[in-house]
């Protein structure tokens, strides 16, 4: 399943530019970048990537400009700038930046959304806020990620965001309102009903919500299909149904990656060996771990990880 989304009209042209600008002096570095404000990171990439593994968090992304492809199971979305795209709840991907080079680089904004956020806005719109409708990306699913073009007003609130940068003393106070004014005007978009169908506590999609929300906070212990599919109040096959067009996984396989990610982590951050991190994250058997991890990133733990220390000391593209 493929969605492209085309280039905006000219109109915003001068915004698209200044944003452009903004974001290109706050990322003298290829990867993923902090910043000032506690919600949002920066990327930047000179040049196309291949195919990296990572854990999106509940966000909106905004490309500015250039292009990436995200793989969510199954499911390819490619989306170029400008566009945003909204993960609803934690989900592991693939990703790989499309187009990019030193003169017009990649260049996207990742803003981290608390859900408590979103259906508190939504409360507080009432009525005028859009209703949860079919999904023009996943017509026939509530599949977590979701992309749409960023509109004019889009972009003037999300150089709003980033023009706080430049003026620090301004962020404790303004980055609440920009991040805010984000959040509102995505709800008001063709991102709206998404973010309601996930926000609205009697739907299906939000009780799948929890039952991730479950699975990240316990990925270490067994998975019991039987006590998840309890707590949300399903049975077992239909929260194996659901689970899988929200995630495009089944339970068991997205509680792997969530352990092969945090695994991954352990070792490059923490310097465990491989052993310890697989029986950190949950797994009885090293020999299970080292046959999964490199199915999942292409490469046994240690040359894997000897490979990113590498990589990070003369930093490539995130």
């Amino acid at each position: 399943m493929n969605d492209t989304l085309p280039m905006q009209a000219s109109h915003s042209t001068d915004t698209l530019h200044q944003l452009s600008r903004i974001a290109r002096r706050w990322t003298p570095l290829e990867e993923l970048q902090d910043t000032a404000i506690a919600e949002v990171q920066l990327v930047r990439a000179d040049s196309p990537t291949t195919f990296h593994c990572a854990v999106y968090d509940p966000c909106l992304c905004f490309v500015i400009q250039g292009s990436k492809t995200v793989l969510l199971g199954d499911k390819e979305i490619v989306y170029t700038g400008p566009s945003y795209m909204g993960s609803a709840v934690h989900l592991p991907v693939v990703g790989r930046i499309d187009h990019a080079t030193p003169e017009t680089p990649f260049l996207a904004v990742k803003v981290s959304v608390n859900p408590q956020e979103v259906a508190g806005l939504i409360l507080e719109l009432g009525d005028t806020a859009p209703l949860a409708g079919n999904d023009t990306i996943c017509p026939e699913t509530d599949c977590g990620l979701k992309s749409a073009p960023m509109d004019a007003r889009m972009q003037g609130a999300l150089h709003r965001l980033l023009s706080l940068l430049d003026s620090p003393e301004d962020i404790k106070v303004l980055s609440p309102l920009a991040r805010r004014e984000l959040i509102y005007r995505a709800l008001m978009d063709a991102m709206g009903p998404h973010m309601r169908r996930f926000a609205a506590s009697d739907s299906q999609a939000n009780r799948i919500a929890r039952v991730i929300y479950a699975l990240k906070e316990r990925y270490t212990q067994p998975l019991k299909i039987g006590e998840l599919a309890s707590a949300a109040n399903m049975s077992e096959s239909t929260l194996y149904h659901s689970f899988r067009q929200v995630t495009r996984m089944s339970p068991l396989q997205y509680q792997k990656k969530l352990r092969l990610h945090e695994a991954r982590r352990l070792m490059l951050a923490e310097g465990l060996e491989a052993a310890t991190a697989s029986y950190r994250v949950g797994y009885e058997s090293p020999s299970q771990f080292s046959r999964e991890y490199s199915r999942m990133f292409g490469a046994p733990p240690r040359a894997d990880v000897s490979y990113l220390r590498g990589v990070r000391a003369a930093p490539e593209p995130a």
